[in-house]
């Protein structure tokens, strides 16, 4: 048995144990050991997520590389752990941003320059964040990795408590003197929202595992369980796999954020330090979709196609909502929370129309939306820095004299609004095209959501980086090498995802069509199937030679 997911999740887990336990960062030299030590944690975990997925084969099983060790016997939980290609994908997504979170934040949890002697500011606050990113990581990777019900139940809750401190405890020092009132209002948020979410959800997989028990299943195992589920095994009532459905798609709805259970996000994301909100954005939100397609498309197939109209029309007002609303913002940051919501909309689209080429969209857009936000994020982050505002008005003419730091703030925008040959627009399409192939009016609704986003990027960057030269801009420093090095992978990702997604979509694919066999549901047919004698005939056969008629 290979214990090469467990490594994988162990590494991170142990590097923020060593992290917390290094010596009280009291000086300059402490701080860079600290940081240096969490990077080299980070950077293995990253050599092991790849190896991961390098030895994932498409063609394989679904799960791979499966783990399980006896945990609590009595009620059928292990240590169970197999990866997918979405999940192989999603880890190696979290493992690639970690690292650069943790060199854009370098600074971040540096104490202030003079905090009350033998305050928590002198001692341990630099090794408590860099311990709290790598715990997030462990367990979000675990989330990905997880076959045992209960115990993705278990990481999807604990995951709050470290992203809690990290909102509450270390917040954007550009947000004014009400600053730790308002990070405290949105840690707390964040979190009983979350646990709210969490607590819905508990009850309903002591639901499955009472009614799996009762005929003959007392097992938390989700091989077993989907399995049993497909071939008749286990067979949940029609009110009741309804009601356990909305149980789980309730806390996943929530830790998405899908309309209108996204309020704590804007809050969280606008008072968090630029690296903090990217963890929340890119990496622990995508735990929540991901969710959607391995436990509720897998566990409750009827009662997925029963409610996959309403959620569709939710995560159209979701688009639409989210856009507008970035549109209007003053803050940058919660300009860009507000965008995640509307592509967040957009991935779980993707997910309910049920087709392959939704899903396999919704897959990369969570990959892409990541990068992509990822860099946009974190650029408006050094920007923040060196202004001390996160307000747009307070920037103008920031190209003239930080014409690399303009660049890389227009890409990551570009990418945002989906401009065709960056990653973003290979999965806005798919997720188009699957879901007008089912649900025609949502495609059509849905499509407007591009022009309000190319709204919202292009005008944040025209108020912010054109223009004339504000006078509290002018001697602003472009882009030094610590941060250059954040942004360059990420731009160079996605444009090469943009270019060439197919390593991905050659990972998700089977995970796909897995799951569209769970749910009994096929690609519809063409409206207007191509004739036998052009192109490809009506049961997939290609022919040549043939006129167009």
């Amino acid at each position: 048995m290979s214990v090469l997911l467990t490594a994988t999740c162990a590494v991170p887990a142990v590097g923020a144990v060593v992290t917390a336990a290094l010596p009280a960062g009291s000086t300059s030299a402490r701080r860079r050991n600290t940081k240096i030590v969490a990077m080299v944690f980070s950077a293995a975990t990253l050599v092991l997520a790849g190896a991961v997925a390098a030895r994932f084969d498409p063609d394989g099983a679904r799960y791979q590389l499966t783990e399980s060790y006896s945990w609590i016997r009595s009620f059928g939980i292990t240590f169970a752990l197999g990866v997918d290609g979405i999940g192989a994908v999603l880890a190696l997504l979290t493992a690639v941003l970690v690292p650069v979170v943790l060199l854009a934040s370098w600074h971040d949890a540096d104490p202030a320059p003079a905090p009350p002697e033998g305050s928590f500011e002198n001692r341990r606050r630099t090794q408590a964040f860099f311990a709290l990113v790598l715990a997030v990581e462990a367990m979000v990777i675990v989330s990905f990795y997880a076959t045992d019900v209960f115990l993705f139940y278990v990481f999807f809750e604990a995951m709050l408590i470290p992203m809690y401190f990290l909102i509450g405890g270390f917040g954007d020092r550009a947000g004014g003197p009400e600053s730790a009132r308002q990070r405290s209002y949105a840690a707390v948020k964040f979190l009983l929202y979350n646990l709210l979410g969490g607590l819905v959800m508990l009850a309903a997989v002591i639901g499955l595992y009472v009614i799996a028990q009762e005929q003959g299943l007392g097992t938390f195992d989700l091989q077993t369980l989907t399995s049993a589920v497909a071939d008749g095994r286990l067979q949940i009532g029609g009110t009741a796999e309804k009601a356990l459905f909305l149980g789980f798609f309730f806390a996943f709805a929530v830790k998405a954020p899908l309309w209108p259970l996204h309020t704590w996000l804007p809050n969280a994301m606008g008072e968090a330090t630029a690296g903090t909100a990217v963890l929340i954005t890119a990496v622990v939100d995508k735990v929540g979709t991901f969710a959607m397609l391995r436990f509720c498309l897998g566990l409750f197939p009827d009662a997925s196609k029963t409610f996959a109209p309403a959620i569709l029309v939710l995560s159209l007002v979701g688009i639409v909502y989210g856009a507008l609303l970035a549109i209007g913002q003053k803050d940058i940051k919660r300009l860009v929370a507000y965008a995640s919501i509307s592509h967040f909309g957009f991935i779980i689209m993707g997910i309910f129309a049920m087709t392959s080429q939704g899903q396999s969209g919704a897959t990369l857009y969570m990959v892409n939306h990541g990068i992509s936000t990822a860099a946009w994020m974190l650029v408006a982050g050094f920007l923040i820095s060196r202004r001390g505002s996160r307000l747009i008005a307070d920037y103008g003419g920031v190209q003239k004299v930080a014409p690399v730091l303009a660049g890389t703030f227009l890409i990551g925008g570009l990418a945002t609004l989906s401009l065709p040959g960056l990653a973003p627009f290979v999965s806005e399409f798919l997720v188009l095209v699957g879901t007008f192939s089912r649900y025609p009016a949502v495609g059509i609704v849905a499509t407007f959501g591009i022009v309000l986003a190319a709204l919202y990027a292009l005008l944040l960057y025209q108020r912010t980086m054109t223009g004339p030269v504000k006078e509290e801009v002018r001697g602003m420093p472009d882009l030094k090498v610590r941060e250059l090095a954040v942004v360059a992978p990420l731009v160079a990702l996605t444009v090469l995802l943009g270019v060439y997604p197919k390593p991905l979509t050659d990972l998700v694919n089977p995970s796909v069509n897995a799951t569209l066999s769970q749910v009994h549901q096929t690609d519809p047919a063409p409206a207007h199937p191509v004739s036998a004698d052009h192109g490809t005939a009506q049961d997939g056969t290609a022919r040549s030679g043939g006129e167009h008629k």
